[in-house]
């Protein structure tokens, strides 16, 4: 009897394993939202790390977060840290930006493996601006990157849907406020 549930634990564990390294372990989430504003209002929020906090999810689901900006103010080279109980640490830098049509990023997480490269993307239309806001993070974590993958695109497409919201808010109510030196 024991010998037949040994077996078959054996087996399960192979069989996840083995599915493990047959996903990949490359994520990419790409996540719309049109909003009514000119792209002038919008890529300030995106460009300058200290705009962040006032739309981000993650900043939203952590108030007590500790920042650190470095570099620039806005733009290429503008970069920010963070230490959060709920969040986890990390770091995020942007290694471009054109006003006001894209700003890509290169964010870090402690612990989570290799940099998440990002991108968003502001296109003009007759209804505003269409802001597209895309990630891609290598999972790594040999067969387990996999099954976590599974589970982080969705809780990533929320996070997204939820910024783009907050995003939309600020930039149709309110302009960037330049913030203090």
């Amino acid at each position: 009897m024991w010998r037949k549930v040994a077996i078959g634990i054996g087996i399960g564990v192979a069989a996840f394993v083995g599915v493990g390294f047959l996903l990949p372990d490359t994520v990419t989430v790409t996540r719309h939202r049109m909003i009514a504003a000119p792209a002038e209002a919008i890529y300030p929020f995106i460009a300058t790390p200290r705009q962040w906090p006032t739309w981000s999810p993650w900043n939203a689901r952590d108030r007590r977060m500790t920042i650190t900006y470095s570099g620039p103010e806005s733009g290429t080279g503008a970069a920010w840290a963070w230490q959060s109980a709920t969040e986890g640490d990390g770091a995020m830098v942007m290694t471009r930006a054109t006003a006001p049509s894209d700003v890509a990023f290169e964010l870090t997480i402690a612990g989570m493996g290799p940099p998440s490269r990002g991108e968003f993307s502001l296109r003009s239309e007759r209804a505003g601006t269409l802001v597209t806001w895309t990630m891609t993070s290598r999972m790594g974590l040999g067969p387990l990157g996999g099954w976590f993958g599974l589970a982080f695109r969705p809780m990533l497409e929320r996070d997204f849907d939820d910024g783009l919201a907050a995003l939309g808010r600020r930039a149709e109510g309110a302009r960037a406020v330049s913030p203090a030196r």
